[in-house]
């Protein structure tokens, strides 16, 4: 195939026009340092407090609210890190789940090593859906944080967010959310949420790489995970990426404008995709609800396939797509997430993401319809393993 069908958007998206056009003047003539105290450094300035402003009214914060960060690893990390040091004399246990993003748990794990932090991670349903009332369960006297993501980057699936934040609030524990696969994909509100952190990243709704922004709600207030010259109020050290933060607001507001039509197109392009490959592929399985997932990301499991081999096929026929999470799509062991939603091993080695964005259109859909059924029966018709009964 000569040409490409782009299918993990989950991964990353194409910088829109849109940001691009916004990016320029300050890649190009406002290059000042925001921090100069001249007109020339006191125009980039302005633009990056426009960006912070055009960002929070996005999400429904303020914008003293919303720090700049270098995307949503670093304001995983910084939640973390940061609420454990400010509330160190109240405890220092975490609440989080089994399918965090590894921006999360690796974090937790090196602080546990380190004995800074005790955590509990409360599992899901076979869906990938964290149960609120595990999560009451779990909180002790010493809980300060209840971490727990948006959407899930691999399976798609939407946690119930707002019931969680509901428990921590009444409980008077914070509660972060890694929101990076939801910002700019389905309607996002800070205070309908009740969360009192949050992380996204421009690269995923079509904005620069490297930059992102925790949000913080008032009054708390984080300390430094990285120390320098005392920029973002002092909180966290840096010569802005100004034009990564106009561009980044650009893209949000693109995206929250377009939410609503280009989310329905989506779900009925993935619906399509599922159906299709459901009934054309046997001993294949949808991973991840039918309902309450993303717009546009569907993802499966195929028995006697490995998905490394079966995303190398789908290369070589001009298809872009993953066998996960595009952050760890070098390791050779199976999904955490799809161990956690109780598949096992070898199964959980057949898999594969398809997430459709922008670019994504019908024929696009089509194509993979015909694509994936000839990969995968090519791929079975040369393993020992394979037998369709």
């Amino acid at each position: 195939m000569s040409r490409i069908i782009y299918a993990d958007h989950a991964a990353t998206t194409a910088l829109s026009p849109a940001a691009l056009e916004a990016m320029t003047p300050y890649l190009t003539q406002q290059y000042g340092n925001p921090s100069s105290l001249y007109r020339f450094g006191q125009q980039a300035k302005a633009g990056l407090e426009d960006a912070r402003t055009r960002i929070a009214a996005c999400l429904g914060a303020e914008a003293d609210e919303v720090y700049f960060t270098s995307g949503g690893t670093e304001a995983d990390n910084w939640a973390i890190r940061g609420v454990l040091e400010a509330q160190a004399k109240k405890g220092n246990h975490v609440i989080t789940s089994a399918i965090e993003h590894h921006a999360v748990l690796h974090t937790l794990d090196a602080l546990a090593r380190q004995g800074l932090c005790q955590v509990t991670q409360v599992g899901v349903d076979a869906q990938g859906r964290v149960n609120p009332e595990e999560v009451r369960a779990a909180l002790r006297p010493d809980t300060v944080l209840i971490s727990i993501m948006a959407a899930n980057n691999e399976i798609g699936t939407i946690e119930p967010v707002a019931e969680i934040g509901a428990i921590a609030r009444q409980a008077g524990v914070l509660f972060h959310t890694d929101a990076v696969q939801a910002v700019g994909h389905i309607p996002v509100q800070v205070n309908d949420w009740k969360v009192d952190l949050l992380s996204l990243s421009g690269h995923k709704f079509h904005g620069p790489r490297g930059i992102g922004a925790l949000y913080v709600r008032k009054p708390l207030r984080l300390p430094p995970l990285i120390f320098g010259g005392g920029q973002e109020k002092g909180r966290r050290s840096g010569t802005e990426y100004v034009a990564g933060a106009v561009g980044m607001a650009a893209a949000l507001q693109e995206a929250v404008g377009q939410m609503e039509t280009e989310g329905r197109r989506l779900s009925a392009l993935r619906d399509r995709l599922i159906d299709g490959i459901l009934s054309q592929v046997p001993r294949s399985s949808l991973t991840g609800p039918r309902e309450n997932r993303l717009p546009g990301t569907a993802s499966f499991v195929f028995a006697c396939v490995e998905g490394e081999s079966i995303l190398l096929r789908l290369d070589s026929r001009g298809v872009c797509a993953s066998s996960g999470s595009a952050c760890s799509s070098a390791s050779l062991d199976p999904s955490h997430v799809l161990l956690s939603i109780g598949l096992p091993h070898e199964v959980a080695h057949g898999s594969l993401r398809l997430s459709l964005g922008r670019e994504t259109t019908a024929e696009d859909v089509d194509d993979l319809l015909t694509i994936i059924p000839e990969v995968v029966a090519g791929l079975r018709a040369m393993s020992p393993l394979w037998c369709e009964n």
